[in-house]
C-alpha cells in the first residue's frame, strides 16, 4: 500500500432506508433515543416488554439485553461495524458541499472498520498504544491533575465546577501530548470535538449543521498536517511512531494515520471527560461510598468499573446486519441498522445483583459492556482508567471533603450514543 494512498470518497449524505423493516409501533416503553437525562427507567422496560424493538423514529433495531448485545459485538461476520461512525441523520446538501470542497475525507480509525482492513491496521496501532507508552504519561497527568485542582480550589466562594475546572482538560491535554500537540490547542480540538459528536450522534437541522460542516474540515486538515509534520520532522509521539512504523514496511497509508488521528483525538478525550465527570459524580452523590475510596483509595479501581457499569459515558453503539438473521428470536433482516445499549446491559438483572444499587465493592463490576466486546473492544480503556484514577486519587489528596451541588438538577446533552454531564457542580470548605 503506497504512503500517501487516500482510500477515502467525497461526502455524501447519509441514506434514509436500505432495508425492509416493520412500520413499527407507537409504543416505545418510554424510550427517547435522544434523550439522556434519565434512560434508565425505559432501559429497563424494554429489557422486560421488548428486548429488540424496532423504533422507526431512528430506523433502529434496539437491542436491550447483555447477552444478547454481547453475542451480536462478538459476531462480527454477521453484524458489521461500517455504521459505527455513520450520521445518525442525513447531512444537508450544503454541509455536504462544504466537507467535499474542504476535502474531507476523513474515515473511522478503527471502529467502523472491518476485517482483514481492522486486523491489519489495529495490529499496527496496538503496537504503539502500549501500556509503556501510558506509564510514562502518569507523571504529567498527575501533575496537570494537581495543577487543575489547585485552581478550582482557590475560586473564592469554594464552589467549582468539576468538569470545567478539571476534567476537560485532563483527557485533551493527554491526548494532545500523545498526539504531539501543544496544550494551548485545547480550546480548538474541544471545539472540533463537539462538532464531531453533533455531526455523528446528533439530531441537527440542515441550517445547525453548517458551522459544524466548517470545524470537520478544519479538524480532518489539522489530522493531516500532523502526518505531514511526522514524515518532516519526526518526533516522540504517536504520530511519528505510526509513520515510522509505516516507513520501515508497516502496511498502513498517510490517510490511514490521519484517520486513526481523527478517531484518537475525539475518543480518547470526549469518553474520558465523561468517565472522569461521572465517577465524581456518583461518588458524591453516595457519599458513603465516596468515603470508603477516602478511607481506602485502593478501591478506586474498583469504583471507575462500577462508574463504568453504572453509568457509561457511552450508553448505544452500532452494527449492521450483513445477512438475513435474528436477535433473540426476533427476525433482523439484511442492511438493518442495530443500536446495542451497552447502558441498559450494564443494569441486566441477570448478570447483576441489584444492578440499580451503586456499589464501588461489586464483585463483577468489571464485565460490563461499556468498552463493548469482542474484536472492536475499546483500545484506550487502559490510558482512559488510568487517567481517571489518577484524577480520583489527587482529588481525595486535595479535598477530601468534596461535596456535590444539587446532583439531582445535573442534565446530559441530547445524543444518541454519549450521556454526558453538562456541568458537575462542586462544593467545598477548609478548616481555618
Amino acid at each position: 500500500m503506497n504512503a500517501q494512498t487516500t482510500a477515502s470518497s467525497p461526502v455524501v449524505a447519509a441514506p434514509t432506508g436500505g432495508c425492509p423493516v416493520p412500520s413499527g409501533g407507537t409504543d416505545h416503553h418510554g424510550y427517547e433515543p435522544f434523550v439522556m437525562n434519565d434512560p434508565f427507567a425505559s432501559y429497563a422496560e424494554l429489557r422486560a416488554e421488548e428486548p429488540v424493538m424496532f423504533d422507526e423514529r431512528i430506523g433502529y433495531y434496539v437491542v436491550s439485553r447483555y447477552e444478547d448485545i454481547k453475542a451480536v459485538f462478538a459476531d462480527w461476520q454477521t453484524f458489521s461495524s461500517e455504521n459505527a461512525q455513520a450520521p445518525v441523520r442525513p447531512r444537508s446538501a450544503e454541509a455536504v458541499r462544504i466537507m467535499n470542497e474542504g476535502g474531507f475525507t476523513a474515515y473511522s480509525g478503527l471502529s467502523a472498520r472491518v476485517p482483514p482492513e481492522h486486523s491489519r491496521m489495529r495490529a499496527i496501532v496496538q503496537k504503539e498504544f502500549s501500556p509503556r507508552r501510558f506509564t510514562a504519561l502518569e507523571p504529567v497527568i498527575r501533575e496537570n491533575t494537581a495543577r487543575l485542582l489547585q485552581q478550582m480550589l482557590a475560586h473564592p466562594d469554594g464552589r467549582g465546577d468539576f468538569l470545567a475546572d478539571v476534567a476537560v482538560d485532563i483527557p485533551t491535554i493527554t491526548i494532545l501530548g500523545l498526539l504531539g500537540v501543544g496544550p494551548q490547542m485545547v480550546p480548538t480540538y474541544k471545539k472540533w470535538s463537539d462538532s464531531r459528536a453533533a455531526m455523528t450522534w446528533g439530531d441537527l437541522s440542515d441550517d445547525e449543521q453548517i458551522p459544524h460542516a466548517h470545524n470537520l474540515v478544519d479538524y480532518w486538515n489539522e489530522c493531516l498536517r500532523l502526518v505531514s509534520d511526522a514524515h518532516e520532522n519526526g518526533g516522540d509521539n504517536l504520530v511519528a511512531d505510526l509513520v515510522r512504523a509505516q516507513l520501515e514496511g508497516a502496511e498502513i497509508s498517510d490517510h490511514e494515520i490521519a484517520s486513526v488521528c481523527y478517531s484518537l483525538l475525539f475518543a480518547g478525550h470526549e469518553t474520558t471527560t465523561t468517565l472522569i465527570s461521572n465517577t465524581i459524580r456518583l461518588l458524591l452523590s453516595y457519599p458513603e461510598e465516596w468515603q470508603k475510596l477516602v478511607d481506602d483509595p485502593s478501591r478506586i479501581p474498583g469504583a471507575i468499573d462500577e462508574t463504568l457499569r453504572f453509568s457509561p459515558s457511552i450508553v448505544g453503539w452500532r452494527r449492521k446486519a450483513l445477512v438475513d438473521t435474528e436477535i433473540a428470536g426476533t427476525p433482523i433482516p439484511r442492511g438493518a441498522d442495530i443500536l446495542l445499549l451497552m447502558g441498559s446491559a450494564n443494569r441486566d438483572s441477570t448478570i447483576f445483583e441489584e444492578p440499580e444499587v451503586f456499589d464501588v465493592s461489586r464483585p463483577n463490576a468489571r464485565v460490563h459492556l461499556a468498552f463493548g466486546f469482542g474484536i472492536h473492544y475499546c483500545l484506550g480503556n487502559i490510558l482512559a482508567k488510568l487517567q481517571d484514577r489518577i484524577v480520583i486519587e489527587e482529588t481525595i489528596a486535595a479535598v477530601p471533603a468534596l461535596r456535590l451541588v444539587d446532583g439531582e438538577k445535573i442534565t446530559f446533552g441530547e445524543n444518541l450514543s454519549f450521556r454526558a454531564p453538562t456541568s458537575v457542580p462542586v462544593r467545598w470548605e477548609f478548616e481555618k
